[in-house]
């Protein structure tokens, strides 16, 4: 049994797993038909939704059999955002000294943009930290960005907090990987 498998046997996102696998196939087979280049596809998530990504980024297989022609394609995303990942330790907060073992970071983990706040009362920075950590190892590209303030659930709201100008951190950072156009 592969890992995708072995993963989605033992969590809760198999099913978002396997529909953002297919998503990204999708996209990627009507790239010419919505005029997006499909070696531009990313993933970003905040929370729940930055644990998805970890995984996403780290199951480049799908783990489900191919149903039509969309899913020949890659479903590996280019780049990935992870914006105060849950879930990412070995056992929640009982143990922040290792990286969730389900989260499985290869040399073909695509480069990953993390940010988090240190106050974050629901998922600790150090779920950021333990990703970096390995991603690093992997001689993965990665950005990271911690913030002192911040807490929970900033997502895009504006606020007096530098922490609200992440958009356009990941923006610049966008447009090194060359995801994006310079302005």
């Amino acid at each position: 049994m592969g890992h995708g498998a072995e993963y989605a046997r033992h969590s809760e996102s198999a099913y978002g797993l396997a529909g953002c696998a297919a998503h990204r196939g999708l996209l990627r087979h009507r790239a010419a038909e919505w005029k997006i280049d499909p070696n531009k596809i990313g993933v970003l998530g905040f929370s729940a939704g930055g644990h998805l990504v970890a995984a996403i980024s780290t199951h480049p297989k799908r783990i489900y059999q191919p149903v039509d022609k969309a899913d020949n394609e890659s479903c590996r995303p280019d780049f990935a955002i992870s914006l105060y990942p849950g879930h990412m330790s070995a056992n929640y907060r009982a143990d922040l000294s290792r990286l969730n073992p389900r989260i499985r970071v290869t040399g073909q983990t695509p480069p990953t943009f993390l940010l988090h706040a240190q106050n974050d009362p629901i998922d600790p920075v150090e779920f950021s930290l333990l990703y970096y950590a390995a991603l690093r190892k992997a001689d993965v590209p990665v950005e990271m960005h911690l913030f002192a303030e911040g807490g929970h659930a900033f997502g895009l709201r504006p606020t007096g907090q530098a922490i609200t100008k992440w958009p356009l951190l990941v923006e610049t950072w966008l447009r090194t990987l060359g995801a994006i156009p310079e302005k």
